[in-house]
């Protein structure tokens, strides 16, 4: 179930007048030689996370970052060199915190391979560090649902941390409440870090949540009503029901002209 948000989020709204789905980035990428460093990158996937997009990770400067909010975007990155890179690139996903300001993504060098024309691969890798233009994409997870994984760190009962997985669309989670099923008395949910929320008041029983992401120039309320048991467990993943599509808008010039298309 959806419900809109309106009042609380004024600080989403775009100007429609400078707003777009994609705007285009002119910057550089370098690549890490191994997937294990954003493996236990800040976004605190862990494990899980070399399993995302094939392995096709990226480390994002703070602005794309966004304190945690950002972890989980999509982008779509291509480099400039047309005799070694195809036009349509490759699109990574964002498990990690970027700080080299000599490039606005570091990413895996399966993703930074995966720019490449067919049989270029090699040539592209020994560039190192690759002039790109970029654009955030919607995240598509094709059947799976929006998930929550308990984390490791939960202490039942006192103690719940979570973080989302297969979050799709072009969107971020900027508010998460949980009630005990078929209560109304909602208690809200810190971002204690990258992808993960959590609280020390955790209601009992089985476990429904709701949350804002931004969607269009504003935000959206999405109510998952039941999701964890009452039994529920560290380390399990559970599925939500839900699969989020919305595409929040940028203010940006130029926007995509639509020329990209993925693979």
């Amino acid at each position: 179930m959806a419900v809109k948000f309106l009042p609380f989020l004024f600080f989403l709204f775009v100007s429609s007048a400078t707003a777009c789905d994609r705007c285009v980035h002119q910057s550089k990428v370098a690549y890490f030689s191994s997937a294990s460093a954003l493996q236990s990158g800040a976004c605190g996937y862990g494990d899980l996370a070399i399993g995302f997009n094939g392995g096709r990770l990226a480390a994002a400067i703070p602005s794309f970052y966004k304190q945690g909010a950002g972890c989980g975007a999509c982008y779509q990155i291509r480099c400039k060199d047309s005799t070694l890179c195809s036009k349509e690139g490759t699109t990574v996903i964002v498990t990690d915190l970027n700080t080299n300001n000599q490039t606005d993504f570091v990413i895996s060098s399966r993703a930074f391979m995966a720019m490449a024309n067919k049989g270029k691969a090699k040539d592209v890798l020994k560039l190192g560090i690759a002039e790109v233009e970029y654009k955030r994409v919607p995240c598509d997870y094709k059947s799976k649902n929006l998930a929550i994984r308990v984390e490791e760190s939960s202490r039942k009962p006192n103690y719940l941390a979570i973080s989302f997985l297969y979050q799709g669309g072009q969107t971020e989670i900027v508010a998460v409440d949980v009630a005990q099923v078929g209560s109304s008395s909602w208690n809200f949910m810190s971002q204690n870090h990258g992808a993960i929320w959590d609280t020390s008041r955790v209601p009992t029983g089985a476990l429904q949540f709701r949350f804002v992401v931004t969607a269009g120039y504003d935000g959206k309320w999405n109510w998952a009503k039941s999701v964890l048991p009452a039994d529920w467990k560290n380390g399990v993943i559970y599925d939500t029901g839900l699969q989020i599509t919305d595409i929040a808008q940028e203010a940006c010039s130029p926007c995509d002209d639509g020329n990209w298309k993925l693979h």
